[in-house]
């Protein structure tokens, strides 16, 4: 058990989102959104949890972890061409992860996925928290937009494109 985790995750709650996040970035990031997926056929969708709750936390669950049962409460696997795509930050933990439902994760790799991540979290230590999500959002659309063409077959807009706080 890792007290300082603890401790963190303890201290950091919605105020932190609001204040990291506040409705001008959540708009701009909805946007951003939408502006995306006018270019593809795939789904993004922007979640950020300020910290876990106390029964994960004791079991040492990780971002990558939760990220997994966000991606799947959030249903962002339910998209008819398996082409959605989690971005999950946990603030407590200064953590972003990228989930991509099979149908886009085998055409692009676990590897550009954490590049991505590793853009948006060295945008996030420079308090940069709105263009480091819209950076990571455009980076997500340039890959949908060449594995899922805009005006393909699945298209419409599966999930809603306003940014989640959990």
């Amino acid at each position: 058990m890792n007290s300082a985790r603890i401790l963190r995750h303890l201290l950091t709650g919605h105020l932190a989102v609001r204040r990291l996040f506040p409705v001008s970035s959540l708009t701009a990031i909805e946007h951003a959104i939408k502006q995306s997926e006018t270019s593809h056929g795939g789904e993004v969708c922007f979640a950020v949890e300020p910290a876990l709750n106390m029964p994960p936390l004791l079991r040492d669950q990780s971002a990558r972890e939760r990220a997994v049962e966000v991606f799947s409460l959030l249903r962002v696997w339910d998209t008819e061409l398996n082409n959605g795509v989690l971005i999950y930050l946990l603030l407590a933990d200064h953590d972003v992860e990228i989930i991509a439902d099979r149908g886009i994760d085998a055409k692009v790799g676990g590897d550009e996925w954490e590049r991505i991540c590793g853009e948006m979290e060295a945008a996030f230590r420079q308090g940069q928290f709105e263009s480091g999500v819209i950076a990571g959002i455009r980076a997500i659309g340039s890959h949908l937009q060449r594995h899922f063409q805009a005006g393909r077959a699945g298209g419409g807009n599966e999930l809603p494109d306003k940014p989640v706080i959990l």
